[in-house]
C-alpha cells in the first residue's frame, strides 16, 4: 500500500495535538477536523478500490458473509447485499469464507476506532477538555493504523486467485 497524503498529514497534526494545551486545540480545532476528514475519506477511497479488484466469487463471499452476519461486533451500519448481478449460488469453500472473515473483523475493528475517536472528540468539544482531545488525537492515530492494515489484507486478497466454492 502506498503512502496516502491526507493520511500522513493527518498523522502528522494528530502527533502534534497530542502535546497541545487547550488553547492550541480551540484555535486548531477547525482544521484538524478538515484533515481527519480528508484523511477517513481517502483510506475509505483506497479501500473501496482495493476491493473492486478482487474476484467476483471473493466480492460474492465478503457480501455474503456481511449481509448473514449483520453487524456483529460492528458499529457500523449494514446494508443487505444486492450482489450486484452477481451469482445466486453461495460461497462455501471454507478457506475463502475464512479469508474474507478475517478481512470484515479487521475493517470493523478499524471503523470502530474511528468511530471511538470521532466520540472522544465529540465529548473534549462538549467539555472543552484538553485530556480528551489528546485522547481522541491517540484513538485517532491507532484508527490510521487499524485501517491502513484492514487495506493491506484486502490487498493480498485481491492477489490470491480464488477457487469457485459455488
Amino acid at each position: 500500500m502506498k503512502k496516502i497524503s491526507a493520511v500522513e498529514e493527518a498523522r502528522a497534526i494528530m502527533t502534534e495535538g497530542i502535546e497541545w494545551g487547550v488553547w492550541k486545540w480551540l484555535m486548531e480545532k477547525k482544521r484538524v477536523r478538515a484533515v481527519a476528514d480528508e484523511a477517513r475519506a481517502a483510506l475509505d477511497d483506497c479501500e473501496m478500490k482495493v476491493k473492486l479488484t478482487w474476484s467476483s466469487d471473493y466480492k460474492l463471499a465478503y457480501n455474503q458473509l456481511v449481509s448473514e452476519n449483520g453487524n456483529g461486533n460492528s458499529k457500523r451500519p449494514r446494508k443487505p447485499s444486492k450482489n450486484n448481478g452477481q451469482a445466486a449460488g453461495k460461497i462455501t469453500d471454507p478457506k475463502m469464507l475464512a479469508a474474507v472473515k478475517r478481512i470484515a473483523e479487521a475493517d470493523d475493528d478499524a471503523y470502530n476506532a474511528h468511530e471511538d475517536a470521532e466520540d472522544i472528540f465529540a465529548d473534549a468539544e462538549r467539555k472543552m477538555s484538553t485530556a480528551l482531545a489528546r485522547e481522541g488525537a491517540r484513538k485517532a492515530l491507532e484508527a490510521y493504523d487499524l485501517h491502513e492494515a484492514a487495506i493491506r489484507k484486502a490487498e493480498s486478497l485481491a492477489r490470491e486467485i480464488p477457487r469457485s466454492g459455488l
